[in-house]
């Protein structure tokens, strides 16, 4: 028998637990994306929120998922991977269910919290199952198609199911990505088969949680360390601009119309690019051109690499301050996500140079917090600097303009912009004229200007602190 499963190759090697949780993956990670998506604009259009509102909710959850795992893979190692499993997606649909159900500020940041902890309470049991039901012949395939499904679900929800619930009510994007996660337990009582989990020792969840906290502390203390990861997450920083300032310039400023004709003559039927394609683009570039990449470099050196990919993507943001032009943002977005998959596996590689030899197993697995810091500074800094260079000068225009023209309406103090936009047009100040008032340029030369800082943060780490060695292990 273990001849035959040697013999093995291709898709039939792997068992049907590996082939479940990819399915999980592709419909947990569809539901996310395509409520990350939408979910920006959603709260701030339709619901009403500030963006500086909006910002902190996004400045939480992501984190979140980045944090979570950590402590969330412990305790399934003694909990057991299903039950840790119907854990996460009673918690995600329970979360995104709610969410949909709501429209108070409050209630939606606790319930999408929910969500936050069920998606970090999924993630490592999707991994780690992946790596006990492959071996080193096959494991490299089966991560591989691990990625590719995260990608497939990204790809496929916000291009496709996305754009019709929206038809119908935004609200029911969230309510079918609760309903696609929950319906997700049925496979998990039914279908999911427990790994085989090797006892090493009786430890209790407790004293599991107790090293995971003395690990972080240690990682945390490596100043050398941490401070890469966090000049690294500055990139990151950019990268979570497109699930909210970069949605929320489409929805004000790109006009379409040229992509939408061209399309639709392929098509033959009326096609309409809209803000949960912004995602899509960042998937489609990963699914077709990630091996091409990855086969490029895969001999390169890691830290210029690094920055190559990293000085891409920062092209690819600055260009979108060209203009608003849909081409210039397809370009742009393109360019971006060839910049990331270029510089994130080189950090991965570059990481196992700067930790200690003698505990680099434990050091690379918070590689992870890039994510942390790049979504908790990129969920406030984005918002604030979109409120500053956008918003508040269309506010201010409008203000001045109705003063100057002695016109018979008055803005409230506090204001949002669509509201703003409203009010102008009943008086005969067109939007066309409003958005000229944006500064729009300066603010993605301003985002440029973070990865550029990325950059030299990374050579001046590499010329003063460098690859840690032997003799130099503090």
């Amino acid at each position: 028998m273990n001849e035959e499963n040697v013999k093995k190759k291709g898709l039939k090697q792997f068992p049907f637990t590996y082939w479940v949780v990819i399915i999980f993956e592709f419909f947990e990670r569809g539901a996310y994306y395509g409520v990350m998506s939408i979910l920006s604009v959603y709260l701030t259009d339709l619901l009403g929120f500030s963006k500086t509102e909006v910002g902190a909710i996004k400045g939480t959850i992501q984190p979140l998922l980045y944090i979570l795992p950590i402590l969330s893979g412990a305790i399934a190692d003694k909990l057991g991977y299903r039950k840790t499993l119907l854990v996460a997606f009673s918690l995600l649909g329970l979360g995104y269910i709610l969410t949909s159900q709501v429209t108070a500020y409050v209630p939606v940041f606790i319930f999408l919290i929910v969500m936050a902890f069920g998606a970090g309470t999924f993630k490592p049991v999707i991994s780690g199952t992946i790596a006990k039901v492959t071996n080193e012949e096959n494991s490299t395939l089966g991560f591989g198609i691990f990625y590719w499904s995260i990608n497939l679900g990204a790809f496929i929800f916000p291009l496709i199911i996305v754009p019709y619930l929206k038809t119908l009510d935004w609200s029911y994007v969230l309510l079918l990505a609760g309903i696609v996660t929950g319906l997700m337990i049925l496979p998990t009582l039914f279908l999911y088969k427990e790994p085989i989990i090797e006892k090493n020792d009786d430890t209790t969840i407790l004293e599991s949680l107790k090293d995971i906290f003395s690990k972080i502390k240690m990682v945390i203390l490596d100043w050398r360390f941490i401070l890469f990861i966090f000049i690294y997450s500055w990139f990151w920083i950019l990268y979570f601009q497109m699930f909210d300032a970069v949605l929320w310039y489409v929805k004000e400023f790109v006009d379409a119309s040229s992509l939408n004709n061209f399309v639709s003559n392929i098509l033959g039927f009326d096609w309409k690019f809209d803000i949960e394609h912004v995602t899509v683009i960042n998937a489609a570039t990963i699914i077709l051109l990630q091996l091409f990449i990855s086969n490029i470099v895969k001999n390169s050196k890691p830290l210029p690499t690094l920055i190559t990919g990293i000085a891409i993507g920062t092209i690819g943001m600055a260009i979108l301050a060209i203009n608003s032009s849909i081409w210039v943002l397809l370009i742009g977005l393109f360019l971006f996500s060839i910049g990331e998959m270029t510089a994130h596996p080189k950090f991965i590689s570059y990481l196992g140079t700067i930790a200690p030899p003698d505990k680099k197993a434990t050091y690379m697995g918070f590689g992870f917090l890039y994510g942390f810091f790049g979504s908790f500074i990129g969920g406030f800094l984005g918002a604030w600097l979109y409120v500053k260079f956008i918003d508040n000068p269309m506010i201010n225009y409008i203000k001045s303009t109705i003063l100057n023209n002695n016109l018979n309406v008055t803005l409230p103090e506090d204001v949002k912009i669509g509201e703003a936009i409203k009010i102008a047009n009943s008086v005969g100040i067109p939007k066309t004229e409003i958005v000229n008032y944006a500064y729009t340029t300066e603010l993605w030369l301003l985002f440029s200007s973070i990865g550029i800082l990325c950059i030299i943060g990374l050579l001046l780490y590499q010329k003063f602190i460098g690859v840690r060695d032997a003799n130099n292990i503090r």
